[in-house]
């Protein structure tokens, strides 16, 4: 089974994380939820309280698939702080191990130097921050082992995009077929 991690940060988009979560679970894939606070309980952008699966530090990322950054404000200013975040960032793009972001979360990526000759895009206003990428003026970019996403109204797509890289596209039809997505 895949394993992702999702950073929860003080100030994160309450449904950019939650609606990835609820998607990817639904696929079946063993979506975590990490704390990078030092404590389970967190507090969205909207203020909505959410406890977190486990502290980011506690885990065992050489089992984890993919890494999920969350937008949101201050959330991703706390993620772009975050000395385990950033690490394991990178980490994971030297591997070539699965890294997604979305909205304002794109620019914790890029300002890493992640981004360097890669396409992406994030929530408009951050495009500065994706150093050295091709911006790309869409909803999503999916480029290889990172996909980005441009905000709260490309969540859906985001996380369908996610269960085809983990899982392929018969899994990511099967989600959006149950819940009637996209459907008039």
């Amino acid at each position: 089974m895949n394993k992702v991690v999702i950073f929860f940060a003080n100030g994160m988009e309450t449904c950019e994380a939650l609606n990835t979560i609820d998607l990817l679970r639904r696929a079946n894939i063993n979506v975590v939820s990490a704390s990078i606070t030092g404590n389970l309980k967190i507090s969205t952008s909207c203020k909505v309280e959410l406890h977190a699966d486990i502290l980011a530090n506690d885990i065992d990322y050489d089992s984890v698939d993919m890494l999920i950054l969350p937008g949101g404000m201050p959330g991703t200013t706390n993620l772009a702080k975050n000395k385990l975040v950033c690490e394991k960032c990178l980490d994971f793009a030297e591997q070539g191990k699965y890294l997604a972001a979305i909205c304002a979360a794109p620019s914790v990526l890029g300002r890493l130097g992640i981004l360097k000759n890669r396409n992406a895009t994030c929530y408009p206003g951050f495009e500065d921050q994706l150093i050295e990428a091709t911006y790309i003026n869409t909803g999503l970019v999916d480029d290889g082992n990172i996909i980005t996403a441009r905000a709260l109204g490309s969540a859906f797509d985001f996380a369908l995009t996610l269960i085809e890289k983990l899982c392929g596209k018969e899994a990511a039809l099967n989600v959006k077929n149950s819940i009637y997505y996209n459907e008039n």
